[in-house]
């Protein structure tokens, strides 16, 4: 499955079901009587609703200082592709699976080559903290140089493939590594969802359902996932 093209597939399904998506920045509305007020768009428009939910990856902790600040917190993580040698399937997602190789110090994880971008390849660790929106996007030479000499370990016939696309991203990392999905402490009608740390998508559908249920009135919030599991959690906004 191809994270990008799934995502895309379920914005197309949602907005075929009446839905409306905009891309943009936005801001909590105030807190009155345990209700959030109507939330403000980056473009002035406010957004009036009976319930609402704060799935704001690596920025929840940005959106919510007060209640979330530093239990999520953004990691910089680097992932390259690597090109397969021309003819050679052996590196192709017709007979090759995804891989993982737990070392003593690192965690290398790939995907191989499909949608014509090459070997996949990173380092799972986590890495330094990282500003999503700020932060440099750069690859950085050593950390390029690391994966490659692991790729080159693992995989031989990979040795001196060229770099074809490398990338930032973040994983949104929380103490425990186990999801956010809990009501806004001060307010009955926000709900919060992240803390993803590297497993957001894969397990987007069941969290969806969960959230769903939760939002609905029809399931309690699982404590595995409330934040009351953060001794001496926070309170502000």
């Amino acid at each position: 499955l191809t994270a990008r093209r799934n995502c895309q597939t379920v914005l197309e399904h949602f907005l075929a079901e009446g839905g409306e998506y905009r891309e943009l920045s936005v801001t909590p509305g105030a807190i009155q009587g345990r209700e959030m007020r109507p939330l403000t768009l980056s473009d002035k428009a406010s957004l009036p609703a009976d319930q609402y939910v704060f799935a704001c990856g690596p920025w929840l902790g940005k959106v919510f200082p007060g209640v979330i600040g530093d239990l999520v917190r953004p990691t910089r993580q680097e992932v390259y592709f690597f090109g397969i040698p021309a003819g050679d399937a052996r590196y192709a997602e017709s007979q090759m699976p995804t891989w993982i190789d737990h070392g003593p110090s690192h965690f290398y994880y790939g995907i191989p080559g499909n949608d014509w971008r090459g070997f996949k390849a990173a380092d799972d660790t986590r890495g330094a903290p990282f500003d999503p929106t700020t932060g440099d996007r750069t690859p950085t030479p050593e950390a390029i140089r690391e994966v490659r000499r692991h790729v080159e370990f693992r995989f031989p016939g990979l040795k001196g493939a060229p770099l074809v696309e490398a990338r930032v991203c973040q994983y949104e990392q929380t103490p425990d590594e186990e999801f956010i999905m809990d009501r806004h402490p001060g307010a009955a009608n926000a709900w919060l969802l992240g803390g993803g740390s590297g497993h957001g998508y894969k397990h987007g559908p069941a969290v969806g359902e969960m959230m769903a249920g939760m939002v609905l009135g029809k399931k309690p919030v699982d404590q595995i996932f409330g934040m009351a599991r953060f001794a001496g959690g926070k309170k502000g906004a």
